[in-house]
């Protein structure tokens, strides 16, 4: 199960998560309430404390974000805390704003309907049936291309191996990532998007370093960028 705080090693694959799981219980909702959590992640994207696990902002900033009246600020955060997704952490008094936490074991239940649409890993990371370090790879149509074997780099090398102890997870996930740079022990590769080498790093990352360090013994370390 995804941890109730993201902090850590993980944090920034678990941040996507979470989003994600919001917007899909989002879109299949009703408009008003698509609207609400989309306020929501706006919020919570331009001004949580991921580390501090808390959202303070005033309403008179939070009406500028949405674009709506402070009226409006007010009964749509009551609604986050009816829902449960919303708790506060000290009620604003003599100035100063209410402090709130994000419920985000309340969040993954009532989205739980939705991780299967998103995927089968993303279901199954969420479930906490990573247990056996399993990874279901994304479903890839077609025949899935053998790396070039003429290039004999360390990441040319690494791919071929890569694919030829498992085809689909390579297509899933090693395919896209090229070579950046080497800088001593370190082997930069660039992934097509940032959640592509968050995920990368926090459930591949010691799998993608044993097979570079089989190739070759100088590489230490291997970083995983958008």
């Amino acid at each position: 199960m995804l941890a109730t705080k993201a902090v850590g090693r993980n944090a920034s694959a678990l941040k996507y998560d979470l989003l994600t799981v919001m917007g899909a219980f989002a879109l299949a909702q009703e408009k008003g309430r698509q609207v609400l959590v989309l306020r929501l992640m706006t919020l919570i994207t331009a001004r949580y404390n991921w580390a501090r696990d808390e959202l303070a902002v005033g309403q008179r900033e939070i009406a500028r974000l949405w674009m709506v009246d402070e009226r409006t600020v007010k009964r749509e955060m009551a609604k986050l805390r009816a829902m449960g997704w919303l708790r506060v952490k000290r009620q604003g008094a003599r100035g100063r704003v209410s402090e709130y936490s994000l419920a985000i074991e309340r969040i993954l239940e009532d989205s739980r309907d939705r991780w299967g649409d998103v995927g089968p890993d993303f279901e199954q990371r969420l479930s906490g049936s990573e247990a056996d370090e399993k990874i279901v790879p994304l479903p890839i149509k077609g025949k899935i291309p053998t790396p070039d074997l003429t290039d004999a780099s360390d990441w040319g090398l690494a791919k071929a191996i890569l694919h030829e102890e498992d085809p689909a997870l390579y297509a899933a996930w090693f395919a896209a990532l090229e070579r950046r740079e080497r800088a001593g022990g370190r082997l930069v590769l660039g992934a097509p998007t940032r959640f592509h080498a968050s995920y990368v790093a926090s459930h591949l990352g010691a799998r993608l370093l044993n097979v570079c360090r089989g190739v070759d013994a100088g590489i230490d370390e291997v970083q995983v960028i958008a």
